[in-house]
């Protein structure tokens, strides 16, 4: 019995220690932590722990780097991947911890930059919030207008005359129309470059004065009316009193309710701040500016309005130069008091013209863009009176 207990203490003396075993060169720190026992964690923290002052000696190891020609073999009782400790959380003895290096031995590597080298620019990410310059803007192709080309090719001339005795019992295309402006989606409209915005509000309009027209063609008028008021019998003032006023009439755009004298005044005339569209809103009468017989579209606008305005200012009925007594007469619209005051926020000026009111200078500073330059001469260097021509409120009827 006491044989076997003899040699059952050498076995376990042999099992604790032989794989620890430190290698020869190791040296233990003095003042092991003692191990906290599990009832003191549970109810009280642990003391810190002291710094040991022989700790950094005790790690204080070279670091021995060999050549390429030297063996690898180490040395007798050194530290070989063969004796390593089996359990991965006991530290390696031979490799001491990165904050226990001392500082005199740790070798500092400083990068010497080479002059000859150059470095390629720092590349930043676009931004996908800015547009490239190099990149090609976009065109916006905006198709809603082409549903006016049908009802504007079918019904009106090349003279901008309308047949409105065909047109009568097909009034329903116009509603139709009516309707796609009343569908219309803002947020479609808000992706619109602006001149594709501006055709659309003429449009409108135009579309939605041919159906007055219609609802109330032929004219009717009494002949206590002709007397009285000394109109021709297809005058539109006719219809214009019989129904409160033309320009009162109201149209749904976009699911909101517009007078036209609304798109005229607040959207066309202040929002985009554009006089020349004056010439592309149909009155339905002889002496106002010609409806087109193709709808208004944005990529084209510019030449549109301006092939409009140099037709309207052909006719003797819109602008004259009477050289002989020294009389310009302009169109009952270039009025101060109809459109004329429109024309001073972009055309004012007072460095020509000094002898006309301000309504008739910021028109005449807008027509010279457009007139010959004999005319655009006699404006500007000769003395002349200013007339207003009567207006002819008869029907742009191609049957009369």
């Amino acid at each position: 019995m006491v044989k076997f207990i003899t040699v059952f203490t050498i076995l376990t003396i042999v099992l604790i220690f032989a794989p620890g075993c430190p290698p020869e060169d190791y040296q233990p720190a003095q003042s092991p932590k003692p191990e906290p026992s599990l009832t003191g964690a549970l109810l009280t923290e642990p003391a810190a722990a002291q710094p040991n002052p022989n700790a950094l000696a005790a790690t204080n190891h070279e670091i021995v780097v060999r050549g390429p020609n030297e063996p690898n073999t180490p040395a007798p009782g050194a530290y070989s991947p063969a004796n390593r400790p089996i359990d991965p959380n006991i530290p390696d003895p031979n490799i001491p911890e990165p904050n226990l290096l001392d500082p005199e031995k740790i070798e500092h590597i400083v990068t010497i930059p080479d002059k000859n080298r150059s470095d390629p620019p720092d590349v930043k990410a676009p931004d996908p919030n800015v547009p490239d310059a190099n990149t090609p803007k976009r065109e916006v192709v905006v198709s809603f207008h082409d549903k006016c080309k049908e009802v504007l090719a079918e019904y009106v001339d090349k003279r901008g005359m309308v047949d409105y005795k065909k047109l009568k019992p097909r009034t329903w295309k116009l509603r139709k129309l009516l309707d796609e402006f009343a569908r219309l989606e803002r947020t479609e409209y808000q992706a619109w470059p602006k001149e594709d915005k501006i055709a659309l509000w003429i449009n409108a309009y135009n579309i939605r004065m041919l159906k007055v027209i219609v609802d109330n063609y032929p004219i009717q008028s009494t002949r206590w009316q002709r007397v009285r008021f000394w109109w021709p019998a297809t005058s539109i003032r006719y219809i214009d009193q019989a129904i409160g006023g033309i320009r009162k009439q109201k149209l749904i755009v976009m699911n909101e309710e517009f007078a036209l004298a609304d798109i005229e005044q607040q959207i066309l005339a202040k929002q985009f701040d554009e006089p020349r569209v004056l010439f592309g809103l149909c009155q339905a009468s002889l002496d106002s500016p010609p409806i087109r017989n193709e709808p208004y579209c944005g990529r084209k606008l510019k030449e549109q309005l301006q092939e409009q305005l140099k037709k309207f200012l052909e006719s003797t009925r819109a602008f004259e130069i009477d050289r002989k007594n020294k009389v310009v007469r302009l169109s009952y619209m270039f009025q101060p008091t109809v459109h004329g005051k429109k024309f001073v926020p972009k055309y004012g000026t007072d460095k020509k013209f000094k002898a006309q009111l301000p309504e008739t200078r910021a028109v005449f500073s807008f027509l010279t863009n457009y007139l010959p330059q004999d005319s655009v001469s006699f404006l500007e260097l000769e003395n002349y009176s200013v007339e207003y021509i009567k207006y002819d409120w008869r029907l742009n009827d191609k049957n009369q």
